[in-house]
């Protein structure tokens, strides 16, 4: 478990996408790692951060600005996974918290990118998969999506969908719901 939890990081990325398999050569990889610090003690959502990761093995296709905004010059503009990674734990001591995310994507993308790039998995090993949390807490029949499940409890969502920094934020909201509201009912 993670060693400290007055804070949980909540992670969101957006990977390069295609609207059909990658082009010969090509490969998803993390181009914006979005996190939003989640103070447990009161539920405020503390910060809303984007680290935008120049990709080594892909490029961004028209399809993936579409769905992300994210432009190719943008990501160029970026850091590398590696360095990304030191400021996750230098910075957020990611290694030491517990982490969130929404599903296990992210999770997924992060252990596969860093191990493709020998760069060290920046996260400890406590993890909250919220879209697991969020549909047996309301004992759904299946997951929702993010955008589902801010409709289902009436909060819109802020800022651009399937940007990482404002994923995160939204994500952290429904964390912080959950949380408050388990504290009501202890």
């Amino acid at each position: 478990m993670a060693g400290t939890l007055d804070q949980i990081l909540v992670i969101d990325v957006e990977a390069t996408c295609w609207d059909s398999d990658p082009p010969q050569g090509q490969e998803n990889e993390i181009i914006e790692i979005g996190l939003c610090r989640l103070d447990v003690a009161t539920g405020q959502r503390l910060d809303r951060v984007s680290i935008l990761v120049r990709p080594e093995r892909s490029t961004v296709s028209d399809y993936c600005t579409a769905l992300t905004t994210l432009t190719q010059k943008e990501v160029e503009a970026g850091i590398s996974l590696a360095e990304a990674c030191r400021v996750l734990e230098r910075k957020y001591q990611s290694k030491q918290r517990l982490w969130a995310s929404y599903g296990d994507y992210d999770r997924r993308q992060f252990e596969r990118d860093c191990t493709n790039r020998g760069v060290d998995y920046p996260f400890g090993p406590g993890h909250i998969n919220v879209k697991s949390l969020f549909a047996v807490v309301h004992n759904l029949p299946h997951e929702l999506r993010l955008d589902k499940a801010m409709d289902y409890l009436h909060f819109p969502l802020e800022g651009t969908h399937h940007r990482g920094s404002d994923d995160a934020w939204n994500i952290a909201r429904i964390l912080s719901y959950l949380l408050l509201k388990a504290r009501q009912n202890c």
